[in-house]
């Protein structure tokens, strides 16, 4: 397995596997839509992301994580935002080794967390991220408005 940060160069393999992972969390298919959004993510430095490849050209999973900051901490945050492992290859690791990729970046950005969220069914999800150590909020909700 190799890991790759990626960059425009690998931007239909990344729109690949984020087509269907929005496919997962039953999102309408746009894939130009998703292409243009990943593209823009990546030309802005909006974002870090990695790919996983399986025989150093298969993409089988990445992990998106958005730069941002913790007034209460008084320091840069890295939010995994977004992970995906084709159906065929989880359970082999390519997850762990891929939030590894996320808190390597938060360390060498010096960054004082790695912060996530998932969804309440995706129980899979949360066993790795305790597992791995992540500690689940009980100080506070999240909530979101719609603008759109």
């Amino acid at each position: 397995m190799e890991f790759k940060c990626a960059s425009i160069t690998e931007i239909d393999d990344l729109a690949f596997l984020f087509g269907q992972y929005m496919e997962f969390y039953k999102q309408p298919l746009n894939p130009k839509g998703f292409r243009e959004y990943l593209i823009e993510r990546l030309n802005n430095q909006d974002a870090t992301v990695y790919i996983a490849y399986e025989n150093e050209d298969k993409p089988v999973g990445f992990i998106l994580n958005y730069h941002s900051f913790s007034s209460l901490s008084l320091g840069k945050v890295i939010v995994l935002n977004d992970l995906f492992v084709v159906p065929n290859c989880r359970g082999k690791g390519v997850a762990s080794a891929l939030i590894d990729c996320s808190v390597s970046l938060a360390k060498s950005t010096g960054a004082v967390c790695v912060e996530l969220g998932t969804a309440k069914d995706n129980r899979l999800a949360q066993a790795l991220y305790e597992k791995i150590g992540f500690v689940k909020d009980t100080k506070y909700y999240s909530y979101s408005l719609s603008v759109k």
